[in-house]
């Protein structure tokens, strides 16, 4: 195979995986309204339990669909967790099914919708930061230089919470999960390989349960049946259908460039919380908008421009097992 033809299946690859990036962030971006419109008739800590529950139910309904079709043809088969595995998807389910989903309630009960999306801007460069750190990936110029513009518009934000809308223990707790999710994705990254739906699907699982035991035991109730309904809804699409084209798109750009498409996220929350929740952007929302638009825009321009291919790993893959694989 000669370069050309290579360089264009990475190429082909890494635009996939964009794709499947930003289609992630449109779906997650639109959930901090929506949660903020939720909150109005539960708890924090009961709505983080509904949304991962609602995760776990959608998760489910392919593997249901495709037993109940009939001749449908085997589905490709995904490489399963290993015992190996579970030290990192513990950490994983801990701190992006359990704390990132509380800490996000509980700080947009506390911020405006507007105000908690654009602080999510963190885990971009917290991502980053983490996946050069703790993983040795590459941080470029523009990397470093987008995460300085990023977090300067978390200091507006969090130096200015009366303005946005609400308080500094509602902002550092979004910040608490936008840190959570960094950690996360780079643990995300390092399981992308075995079944998405499998990994995401377990996780939503034991968080929501365990979020709800917690809900119960501090004394919350079931909120009522449409509140129920739409928590549900809302989880399966914004988190159950997010994650996994989310670890798809991990698996071609890494975690690090992987997070910079997924920054497009706050952006799209922010804006749908100003028609869906009638908020307004402050003088200081949009100036921290404005700084943080220009650290994302630096991201995608690395990612751009920095093409890079990695060394062979020997992994397991999805394959179907018709004749050919026998």
């Amino acid at each position: 195979m000669n370069e050309a033809a290579v360089g264009g299946g990475h190429l082909r690859a890494h635009r996939s995986g964009a794709l499947l990036s930003l289609l992630a962030a449109l779906m997650f971006g639109v959930s901090a309204p929506l949660s903020k419109l939720l909150l109005a008739d539960t708890e924090p800590l009961m709505l983080a339990a509904l949304l991962y529950l609602g995760s776990f139910l959608g998760l489910c309904l392919p593997a249901i669909a495709s037993r109940l079709r009939p001749g449908a043809r085997g589905p490709a088969s995904e490489a399963r967790l290993r015992a190996a595995d579970l030290p990192l998807f513990a950490a994983a389910t801990l701190t992006g099914a359990i704390l990132g989903p509380f800490l996000l309630m509980f700080g947009l009960d506390r911020v405006t919708a507007v105000g908690g999306s654009l602080l999510l801007n963190l885990e971009a460069p917290l991502t980053i930061l983490l996946a050069v750190l703790l993983f040795g990936e590459h941080l470029g110029a523009r990397q470093a230089w987008a995460s300085a513009l990023i977090l300067a518009g978390a200091v507006v934000v969090s130096r200015s919470p009366g303005e946005i809308g609400g308080s500094f223990i509602g902002a550092a707790a979004v910040a608490g999960a936008a840190l959570s999710w960094a950690i996360d994705t780079n643990l995300a990254q390092r399981l992308s390989l075995r079944d998405p739906v499998d990994v995401i699907r377990l996780k939503s699982l034991i968080g929501g349960l365990v979020m709800l035991a917690g809900a119960f035991i501090s004394g919350a109730r079931l909120p009522a049946a449409a509140t129920i309904g739409w928590s549900l809804l809302v989880g399966s699409v914004c988190y159950g259908a997010s994650a996994v084209a989310y670890v798809y798109s991990l698996r071609v750009l890494g975690a690090a460039r992987g997070g910079a498409y997924f920054a497009t996220a706050p952006f799209l929350g922010a804006l749908a919380a100003l028609p869906i929740l009638g908020e307004r952007l402050s003088p200081a929302a949009a100036a921290a908008m404005a700084l943080m638009a220009a650290g994302v825009a630096l991201l995608l321009r690395e990612t751009h421009h920095h093409e890079h291919v990695h060394d062979d790993l020997e992994h397991d893959h999805a394959h179907v097992h018709d004749d050919h694989h026998r």
